[in-house]
């Protein structure tokens, strides 16, 4: 990325009820490095995750990461004259551990460049806020390491796109889609034409016939979805609807999954290929349990379309 020449160089970083840790951040040009450490925590530095990163280096009190803006999915918010890059440094924690979960959000802000203009257009996406969870989903660019810089893609190009939940206050939750469809209308009408996705509580049936799948996790908050670009709408203005859950990444069943087709396979759970057996219902029903603690709680399922995007017919 181009190096932003700043007279004034901010940062700032929250770490909700963590005062007696050590944090440094140190916001350059185009990167920044940042260092966790207290002597005094049962924390493991090896759990912080910044972003989509993994510490650069640790020991057994400090996580240290040195990372580019461009990485680590940093978030682009122009502001008045001030440019900022947001990010999460997560502590994912583990079983065993007496240390909660927690995350810290991390910004750099620099003065914004006097020739530096928004994008043509503006980043696809939507975030959607309940109770003490935020819910996001976005189109992201190949790598998933930032937005997409452009909503038109290629009949059978990949459209990356990504799902999370923000949790400061809840146990850990897994991300799920459990329904997706395009349309070609901003509202999910139920006399429109539609194009399946994921159906039958997270069968992404698409995978059947097209290189849609899964990509492996980063972290159990996020979900990255590569969607093949579908002949449906081409040409069009498409908006994909789907339905997120936050659930319990101990309560996985028929119901509670992300499964994909896998050529020569069959189907495959994402978060353990072992328990794959979750995702025979994908060719027949996957019925609805009665709801049951802790994944029950009010709030944690989500609605969410992001669009409009163009599929054109100049194949992949």
């Amino acid at each position: 990325m181009a190096s932003f020449g700043c007279c004034g160089l901010l940062f700032w970083l929250v770490a909700f009820g963590l005062a007696a840790a050590d944090i440094k951040l140190d916001c350059g040009p185009d990167y920044m490095t940042l260092v966790w450490s207290d002597s005094r925590s049962q924390a493991d530095p090896s759990l912080f995750r910044l972003g989509s990163c993994f510490p650069t280096s640790f020991t057994l009190r400090e996580a240290f990461f040195s990372v580019e803006l461009d990485d680590c999915g940093f978030r682009r918010l122009v502001s008045g004259n001030e440019l900022n890059y947001t990010n999460d440094l997560v502590y994912t924690s583990s079983p065993d551990s007496y240390v909660a979960p927690f995350i810290l959000p991390v910004v750099c802000s620099y003065q914004r460049p006097k020739n530096w203009y928004p994008m043509i257009y503006d980043p696809v996406f939507s975030t959607y806020g309940v109770e003490d969870l935020v819910f996001n989903m976005e189109l992201m660019n190949a790598d998933f390491s930032g937005p997409a810089e452009s909503p038109i893609f290629p009949l059978g190009s990949m459209i990356p796109i990504m799902a999370s939940v923000a949790q400061v206050n809840h146990q850990p939750l897994l991300i799920l889609l459990e329904e997706c469809v395009a349309t070609t209308k901003p509202d999910l009408q139920t006399d429109g034409d539609i194009y399946t996705i994921i159906t039958n509580k997270g069968c992404l049936v698409d995978s059947k016939a097209s290189r849609s799948k899964f990509e492996p996790r980063l972290m159990e908050s996020e979900i990255r979805l590569s969607l093949q670009a579908f002949k449906f709408g081409l040409e069009q203005e498409v908006y994909i609807h789907c339905t997120m859950v936050a659930w319990d990444p101990n309560g996985l069943d028929n119901t509670k999954k992300a499964c994909h087709f896998v050529k020569e396979h069959g189907w495959e759970l994402l978060d353990n290929p072992a328990f794959s057996g979750l995702c025979d219902c994908c060719e027949s029903t996957c019925k609805t349990r009665k709801a049951r603690s802790p994944g029950a709680g009010k709030g944690l399922v989500k609605k969410a379309v992001i669009g409009p995007l163009t599929i054109t017919d100049q194949a992949a």
